[in-house]
């Protein structure tokens, strides 16, 4: 199946700080991402969506800076990920997500998708 790369910048009101635990931490990311996520000792996380696991690993996290990661699977040599940046816009000082999500789904639908989620870590923060 064909792969696509969807790329989003979504303007937040909160602080990188403040928001970094939301992207990188199990109980964070459980808040708005998906149903439930779990890590275990050998720092394998899993992702439950719709009652569905789906195992990823942290490839790349940079604290209050980045998180990637990159999903586990045995037929797959081209793996899906995800990766959310905090980035600040220096003239305006707002702080932004940068969604890179690397996966077999739609465009349409992977904005659909990330609007949804981002709307909900909004909601959450209050920004």
């Amino acid at each position: 199946m064909e792969k696509n790369k969807f790329i989003g910048e979504y303007g937040i009101n909160a602080s990188k700080k403040m928001l970094f635990p939301y992207i990188s931490t199990p109980s964070g990311l459980s808040q708005w991402f998906a149903d439930d996520v779990n890590v275990n000792e050998d720092k394998v996380y899993t992702f439950i969506w719709d009652g569905e696991e789906n195992r990823a690993r942290l490839n790349s996290s940079r604290s209050n800076h980045h998180v990637r990661f990159e999903f586990i699977s045995e037929e797959d040599e081209d793996p899906n990920y995800v990766e959310l940046r905090l980035e600040m816009n220096e003239l305006t000082q707002e702080v932004y997500i940068r969604v890179v999500d690397y996966s077999d789904i739609d465009m349409e639908e992977s904005q659909e998708l990330w609007d949804g989620l981002i709307h909900d870590l909004k909601e959450i923060v209050g920004g």
